[in-house]
């Protein structure tokens, strides 16, 4: 038995499974070592998680981690999960390499996340061959849903939205220039905060403004990340809540470049089952 774990910067996705089959499968906060300790993480999954596979003998862990990708931030996944499961084989990579097993399986093709942040690969049908680094929320992460909110927020503080659509962001969510600027200067998890106002722009598509900013901004992750592949041979796909929440504009700009879509999954774990059961 394993337990698979899609571990986002927003949410975690677990999943037990045996042979292939879902056994149990449950979501938790972001797992991000990057803006979590050791502490933060074992004290909630020891009280959502672990009490999920009580009953089960699970031989591997396979962790899939935003963030994971230095030996630093992997041995502070590493420790929570020793401290929740003491005697399992606990293997952790970046989440990058468990979108591309996810989305392309034993083949190649090239791999993006839209979700919080952004991320791409080439990936080789065993390992990644090519990365564009993604520079996060505030040099990169084109595309993202911190994108995105980091755009919506710059058209409402300089009046480039009308003046209905600014009124009803700020009763919608309740906030002030000034508290605006404190979430995204002064708290933590910025990203979290800028991602949290990407569903406003989903809900308001119809306007011209809204439209132009989105399908502007996934332009731009379009030229910046996947352009630099060799998306000729390769088949391209897609994970994530902007992903798939978008597929419509994503797909409308990725023909516009003539760079074709292969698939737009919510998220990568039902490929995961699928890769490991055929290992």
């Amino acid at each position: 038995m394993i337990l698979l774990v899609d571990g986002g910067s927003t949410k975690t996705d677990w999943c037990l499974t045996e042979a292939g089959r879902q056994i149990a499968r449950t979501l938790t906060q972001g797992a991000n070592p990057l803006f979590h300790t050791v502490m933060d993480l074992q004290a909630e999954w020891k009280a959502t998680v672990v009490p999920l596979s009580e009953g089960y003998s699970i031989e591997t862990i396979y962790f899939y981690g935003a963030g994971c990708f230095s030996e630093k931030t992997k041995n502070v996944v590493q420790a929570a999960l020793k401290e929740c499961w003491p005697d399992t084989i606990i293997k952790i990579e970046s989440d990058l390499l468990g979108a591309a097993r996810g989305l392309c399986g034993h083949e190649a093709g090239i791999a993006c996340i839209l979700g919080t942040g952004s991320n791409t690969c080439a990936y080789d049908g065993q390992k990644i061959c090519k990365r564009i680094l993604p520079l996060g929320y505030i040099l990169g992460d084109e595309g993202s849903g911190s994108a995105l909110g980091k755009l919506l927020i710059g058209a409402c503080l300089r009046d480039q939205l009308t003046p209905e659509l600014k009124e009803k962001f700020f009763d919608h969510f309740g906030l002030t220039t000034e508290t605006i600027l404190h979430k995204v200067y002064r708290d933590s998890m910025p990203n979290q905060f800028l991602a949290s106002l990407s569903p406003f722009l989903l809900y308001h598509l119809s306007d011209v403004t809204v439209y132009t900013l989105v399908r502007d901004a996934f332009r731009d992750f379009f030229l910046k990340t996947v352009h630099h592949y060799d998306y000729s041979h390769l088949s391209v796909h897609f994970t994530g809540s902007i992903a798939f929440h978008y597929s419509t504009v994503l797909q409308e700009v990725a023909s516009s470049l003539y760079i074709p879509i292969a698939s737009i999954c919510p998220s990568p774990m039902e490929g995961l089952i699928r890769f490991h059961s055929s290992l």
